[in-house]
């Protein structure tokens, strides 16, 4: 087996040894400067420009938790929010919601939930969510999952947002501190 010896600008040497292979192999070193990523290496990272489609480039996720209601049919914003950059235009972001501790008061009425980036409405989590009035509390819990097309590398964020639907009536979120999530994952295109 023949091997190449590479003495270190300092001192040691790196030696490179041939497999042990018949035929021919070929080891084609970049034309740029660069360093060689290895497994465990420390403060190295593989840009994520590099990734293959599919890949998880970034995770944000936030919670909340403090009980709040309304009695509005027009939307308003849950406080349920997260903001993520997109390190590339062409970028998918799947976003995971789980809206807990719903609640309302009032007959024939019902509670409208839907996901919005940033003043956009881009999909109705649950339409028209009926929980029952009852003389006690009465929870809910609704989730859905969305994979969007910012086509940006601005900070976007994504909320979720919450009116009443029919006859007079209260709708609660988070009730008894229940604990709501957003996620949200980058995924190279």
């Amino acid at each position: 087996m023949s091997s190449v010896i590479i003495a270190g600008n300092t001192s040691g040497t790196i030696t490179l040894d041939a497999p042990a292979v018949a035929g021919t192999t070929v080891l084609t070193l970049p034309t740029a400067n660069g360093t060689v990523i290895t497994t465990g290496s420390s403060g190295q990272s593989i840009p994520k420009a590099a990734l293959p489609t599919g890949s998880v480039l970034q995770v944000v996720n936030a919670t909340h938790s403090t009980q709040s209601s309304t009695s509005s049919t027009s939307f308003v914003d849950t406080s349920l929010t997260a903001t993520i950059t997109p390190t590339s235009n062409t970028s998918k972001i799947l976003v995971f919601v789980s809206q807990t501790g719903l609640y309302k008061s009032g007959t024939n009425s019902y509670i409208i939930l839907r996901l919005v980036r940033g003043s956009t409405s881009i999909v109705a989590i649950e339409n028209e969510i009926v929980v029952t009035a009852t003389t006690g509390t009465s929870t809910a819990a609704t989730s859905t999952t969305y994979l969007d097309s910012p086509a940006t590398t601005s900070a976007t964020t994504y909320k979720t947002q919450i009116a009443l639907g029919g006859s007079a009536g209260t709708i609660y979120w988070n009730v008894t501190n229940a604990t709501s999530t957003i996620t949200l994952m980058e995924i190279a295109a």
